[in-house]
């Protein structure tokens, strides 16, 4: 250990200006053994610095570094573990603990004392040493070898101390040996001589100390003389003392007993003002002032002031009733009976509320269902008014103009109790329950009549079988729609509902539509519709019809979702605490317990409202998917109409509230709509499958192909800036491949017509009806119509000139065979069959003016085969005009390659050609 000290002195105190005081050899306690050193440490320079330095063996080689230093300062405990028995271990508790295991307990002891030593001499007894024993902290440790001279010398603890004694000489000391040396000259060659020569002198100077003091006895005696008489007087003034500490005494239990007294009297007090903080407690939150009790018990809950008051005193009552109370309060009879007072005004104001309202309820609906009017009786007293009344809700006034009566000031009337039904939501669940089960059936009865009159009244508006006059009175009914009123007569029995006469009414709905057209409207006109008969003011007014409907229902729908969450009070509030409910005082209150006032709900309160809403107006979602069908029935081009304007008012719901009653009931009746609107379009494509052409005339533009057109102009009015145009599109490429599709079969079983023709007219009537719409979605049909029209135009005309000049075709067709087989071109004419001779013979055969009467053939024939609606006959016989150019130019160069120099040329030339065509154009 003495060469490792040594070494580390050495290496790496020595440069820094450290010694090393004490070494100890340890390990980390509880992990694989790498041994270390933990080194105290002193600076050299002042202040002076103390330190821990733990140094580790390097693993490259055999010296040592420095890892890691803790200054003593930082150190808080040191903790040997045991006090009684050898422990190497020891902690030591820096910013964390360390522990460590030291290879003996010799070194863990030598090491602590050191610390110990460092502490008391620098740090003042900041570090606490625990299960440290105390004769190890007493004793000094041993002194360590000393390093060899002429390096820093390093010390253990009794190396320290002695540093600690050390004391340097002063000036006059120095002057007095250097003295006492010069007289004895052999002071350094002789020290003991030199020794005993002082010793000598010192014991006479004791001599004369002794001698001295004995020269001074008589000054002796006379000092001790007034010390006795100092001691004397010390007695007396003992006595003197004792007396006062005797009559001290007898003050302070006098004293002790005013102290008892006084915290009596103020632990009395204390109590009194807890007393007095409780009374005014309960005196403040728990009492009910008269007025609030007259205005629960007898208060007029039919004027606006009346409910104020009642609003007034039924929030302090709730207030009173949910003061949370401290412990103890229960048991005081005060509390109980005010307690039951509290409950007993709440039962006979929760009893008078709901009776109450009970009553304006039953009078609300009596006094709105009093001026209502079925259909029926509507058309008996159309032309004249009600004696008596002015109700501006009656049916008669709202059903010419398709309104819904407004409920406005029975919402209004109502809201004034809105606190009211809020408080009772608090106190009586039951009761609570109760009046919205009464509300909700007695709005149930009313809305039901009233929506069922309204849609009535739109069905006969959307059969065209009303028909109104001047000051919103209508004219004398035709014979059907008499025959109609009657029908609507009986759809108004004791259930109020829709049943088999419903689908009477649409059976002569449909009828009175048909006789002002004589066939019912489809989309696409197969034998059902032709363009004279699109009664496009009929639609006209279905949509706007259909418009005013929705219209009409969106604000009756929206107000009454509206009033319902604000006079049940059922709109959503953040959670509070358990057990504590906000109040507007900052009154502390509490949470009655679910059995007490309130049951925990399992629904939320959006739920609630929407179950309130589908069953007060479980009748829209029926009359609605009626209203939808009866128009689908009357002419399938409505389905259009309603899946723009249904699309419209869903998407403007879902932005209003997407979970409301209204946005959910219009989503349904909007899947309807877009089956309907699926059906109509399924429907057409299979007429189109289903069509049968005349065998005897020529079969021009298919219907069904302008039936798409007149359904492309009217869809794109119909969406133009819709929510669902992609439907239309979708619509548009399902429409259109059946169209192509169909074309080719009925260009396919043509008799009468080429397949030429009928494909050609057909998609070039298709071309020019997709780009003068632009439909964006049907570009690439629209190129597909433009290359199918191009091709059988060119088909057409090639096939059609090939009879003018049948035989020279023949001939130069064959010409072309035998080249193709290999026959060089200027050897063709020594072919038997197509030689010199045989072609002047077929060119005689064609001179000039029998070409013009081919040419005029052509084009009587032609003119047969076009129809007069697509106008295409100058576009045919213009490319048959340069079909024959680009023919007549392909025979020259054969007769030039394959008889060079024969000399032989046509009849006719491209002038006379170009004559022929414009002669031939010009005569027709």
């Amino acid at each position: 250990m003495t060469a490792i000290k040594h070494a580390l002195q050495r290496d790496i105190f020595t440069p820094n200006d450290e010694r090393l005081l004490s070494i100890v050899n340890v390990c980390k306690a509880g992990k694989k053994k790498k041994n270390c050193f933990l080194c105290a440490t002193v600076t050299t320079e002042r202040p002076v610095q103390v330190r821990v330095v733990k140094v580790k063996k390097s693993d490259k080689g055999d010296f040592y570094k420095r890892q890691m230093a803790w200054e003593l300062r930082d150190l808080a405990e040191v903790d040997a573990k045991d006090a009684s028995k050898e422990n190497p271990e020891f902690d030591l508790h820096f910013e964390k603990v360390y522990r460590w295991v030291a290879s003996s307990t010799a070194e863990k002891n030598s090491f602590i004392s050191c610390i110990w030593k460092l502490n008391q001499r620098y740090l003042r007894k900041k570090v606490e040493f625990v299960n440290v024993s105390s004769q190890l902290l007493e004793e000094l440790p041993k002194a360590e070898e000393s390093v060899p001279s002429g390096e820093s010398q390093s010390v253990a603890g009794g190396d320290e101390d002695a540093l600690d004694d050390y004391q340097e000489l002063n000036a006059r000391e120095e002057q007095d040996i250097e003295g006492m040396m010069e007289v004895c000259e052999y002071a350094i060659s002789n020290a003991e001589a030199f020794a005993e020569k002082l010793s000598r002198e010192l014991q006479v100077l004791d001599g004369a100390n002794i001698q001295s003091i004995m020269a001074s006895e008589k000054q002796v005696n006379i000092l001790m003389q007034l010390l006795d008489e100092a001691l004397s007087e010390v007695d007396t003034i003992e006595g003197k003392l004792s007396s006062y500490e005797e009559m001290l005494q007898s003050v302070k239990e006098q004293m002790d007993q005013i102290s008892q007294s006084n915290r009596l009297i103020q632990i009395s007090n204390t109590n009194n003002g807890k007393l007095l903080d409780e009374i005014q407690f309960l005196v403040n939150y728990m009492d009910l002032s008269k007025g609030h009790i007259r205005a629960l018990q007898d208060g007029d809950l039919s004027s606006p002031k009346g409910i104020e008051a009642c609003i007034n005193a039924s929030e302090a009552l709730l207030q009173c009733m949910n003061v949370a109370l401290r412990p103890g309060h229960e048991k005081l009879m005060a509390v109980k009976q005010q307690q039951h007072l509290f409950t007993e005004l709440r039962d006979t104001f929760a009893r008078r509320l709901t009776n109450h309202l009970n009553n304006v309820f039953v009078h609300q609906f009596n006094h709105f269902s009093h001026f209502k009017m079925t259909i029926p009786q509507f058309y008996r007293s159309s032309c004249m008014s009600l004696p008596g009344h002015d109700q501006s809700s009656t049916l008669s006034q709202h059903t010419a103009d398709l309104t819904l009566p407004k409920h406005s000031p029975l919402h209004r009337d109502l809201l004034r109790y809105a606190k009211l039904m809020e408080w009772l939501k608090n106190t009586q669940r039951e009761k609570y329950d109760g009046l919205s089960r009464t509300y909700v059936d007695y709005m149930t009865r009313l809305y039901e009549r009233e929506i069922k009159d309204f849609f009535e009244v739109a069905k006969i508006k959307m059969a065209g079988t009303t028909k109104e006059g001047k000051g919103n009175k209508f004219a004398t009914l035709p014979r059907k729609e008499s025959a109609l009123k009657q029908e609507t007569e009986s759809l108004h029995g004791s259930s109020g509902k829709l049943t088999g006469s419903t689908s009477s009414l649409n059976k002569l709905a449909v009828q009175a539509s048909s006789s002002r057209r004589s066939q019912s409207s489809s989309l696409l006109d197969m034998g059902n519709m032709s363009a004279s008969d699109l009664d496009v003011a009929d639609r006209t007014k279905f949509d706007k019809i259909f418009e005013q409907v929705l219209s009409e229902l969106e604000p009756l729908c929206l107000a009454e979702q509206d009033f319902i969450s604000k006079f049940f009070k059922l709109q959503q509030h953040p959670t509070l605490a358990q057990g504590e409910v906000e109040s507007d005082g900052g009154v502390p209150s509490r949470q009655p317990p679910p059995g007490e006032h309130r049951h925990s709900m399992s629904l939320t309160e959006k739920d609630m409202v929407r179950l309130m809403m589908n069953k007060i107006f479980q009748s829209i979602e029926t009359e609605l998917n009626s209203l939808i069908a009866l128009g689908d029935k009357i002419d399938s081009f409505h389905s259009l109409y309603m899946l723009v304007k249904m699309s419209h008012h869903v998407w403007t719901a879902q932005n209003v509230d997407p979970t409301s009653y209204l946005s959910t009931t219009l989503g349904n009746v909007l899947v309807t709509v877009k089956r309907n609107f699926d059906k109509c379009i399924s429907g057409q494509i299979r007429q189109m499958e289903e069509v049968k052409i005349s065998k005897k005339s020529k079969v021009g533009i298919l219907p069904f192909v302008t039936g798409f057109e007149e359904f492309a102009e009217l869809a794109e009015t119909i969406f133009r800036n819709a929510e669902r145009r992609g439907d239309l599109d979708k619509a548009y490429v399902k429409l259109i491949r059946a169209v192509f599709m169909n074309v080719e079969k009925v260009a396919n079983e043509s008799q009468k017509t080429p397949r030429d023709v009928v494909m050609m007219e057909n998609f070039h009537h298709i071309f020019s009806t997709q780009s003068r719409l632009k439909i964006s979605c049907l570009e690439t049909e629209r190129r597909e119509a433009k290359h199918k029209y191009t091709d059988h135009l060119q088909s057409y005309v090639i096939n059609s000139l090939g009879q003018p000049l049948e035989k020279l075709n023949h001939f130069f067709e064959g010409v072309e065979a035998r080249v193709a087989q290999g026959v060089r071109e200027e050897e063709v004419s020594y072919q038997l069959a197509f030689n010199k001779q045989e072609l002047r013979k077929v060119i005689k055969e064609y001179p000039g003016k029998e070409v013009k009467k081919g040419l005029d053939n052509l084009y009587k024939k032609v003119d047969k085969h076009l129809c007069e609606e697509e106008s295409l006959l100058q576009v045919v016989w213009h490319s048959m005009q340069d079909e024959f150019i680009r023919q007549y130019k392909h025979f020259e160069g054969l007769i030039g390659r394959c008889y060079p120099g024969s000399g032989i040329t046509m009849e006719f030339t491209i002038g006379d050609m170009l004559e022929y065509f414009s002669s031939i154009a010009q005569s027709h």
